[in-house]
């Protein structure tokens, strides 16, 4: 079980701990996981996996905790290759041993991309290994761990979501699953990421933000992000930013920066949103929508 610090001392990884007991499965906590996953804690965490004849990774917690257990599973096939061998794309193609991924935030998507976001902690430089061999088998979506959230972290990693959902849409990369996937995202994000922030203990609004997570992972795993993520990765890296606060920085000044190519796009977020209707002109929704990010 891969998780953060701050998550196992307040013990949120504990009914899963018990429910593997109670099935008589051996488990190992590896509670070191960094919020900027290095190459050294992750080789870390590879050798306790390997010294423990670890077959199964879950990753539990926030992006960071399911990306180090990615690239942990990617260096026990792959252990003559070293985490920079395989930066870029398709350079794992190798079965992981089965991975599963338990989000405790409803932002990074990470249960259901193929990507493990990787810090060089030598250079500040922040770099992805891409393949679908690190999608995760199985996503537990289960609102009950995201309650104890802050209000702070609720907010940067909705903005995250949204982030996702906003540049796989307006890309022109995009399938008609993945603009239906980016809509429903946005739709769920604007209706509940407010009550999330304000009432925490909101489980229906937790749910809400999971799933609107998920359909915003599945939706810019497959038609990418954009200019927004690669400024927010480089922040990042040099300066510890947390991903969802540069995001939620960028994302409107970006927007605008597009101009008006994007407004039919903007546009109809704006309808998912329930900012705009159809009637609404194209620039006056744009607006609209770039305002309440």
């Amino acid at each position: 079980i891969v998780t953060d610090p701050g998550l196992a001392k307040i013990g949120v990884q504990k009914p899963l701990e018990e429910a593997l007991t109670a099935g008589g499965i051996e488990w190992k906590l590896y509670a070191e996981a960094q919020l900027e996953p290095s190459m050294d804690s992750i080789q870390h965490c590879t050798d306790e996996a390997k010294a423990f004849g670890a077959d199964v990774i879950i990753g539990f917690g926030g992006g960071s905790s399911m990306d180090c257990a990615k690239a942990v599973g990617a260096c026990a096939v792959k252990p003559n290759q070293s985490l920079a061998q395989m930066k870029g794309i398709l350079k794992v193609h190798k079965k992981l041993p089965l991975l599963m991924a338990v989000p405790t935030t409803a932002g990074t998507g990470s249960e259901t991309t193929l990507a493990a976001v990787i810090t060089d902690a030598d250079t500040r430089y922040k770099y992805a290994i891409n393949d679908f061999p690190l999608i995760p088998r199985y996503a537990v979506l289960d609102p009950k761990v995201t309650l104890s959230l802050p209000p702070f972290i609720t907010a940067t990693t909705g903005m995250d979501a949204l982030t996702h959902a906003v540049e796989a849409y307006i890309g022109n990369s995009t399938t008609i699953d993945t603009r239906r996937d980016a809509l429903k995202a946005v739709k769920l994000i604007f209706e509940n990421i407010d009550i999330a922030y304000e009432h925490g203990d909101n489980i229906q609004a937790r749910r809400n933000m999971l799933h609107a997570s998920f359909y915003a992972g599945c939706a810019f795993t497959k038609s990418y992000v954009g200019y927004v993520h690669a400024v927010a990765h480089s922040l990042g890296g040099q300066y510890n930013v947390p991903h969802g606060l540069a995001n939620a920085i960028l994302l409107p000044l970006v927007l605008r920066e597009y101009g008006s190519c994007i407004d039919k796009k903007l546009h109809r977020l704006a309808i998912a949103a329930g900012l705009a209707d159809k009637n609404t002109p194209d620039h006056e929704a744009t607006e609209l929508f770039i305002r309440a990010i």
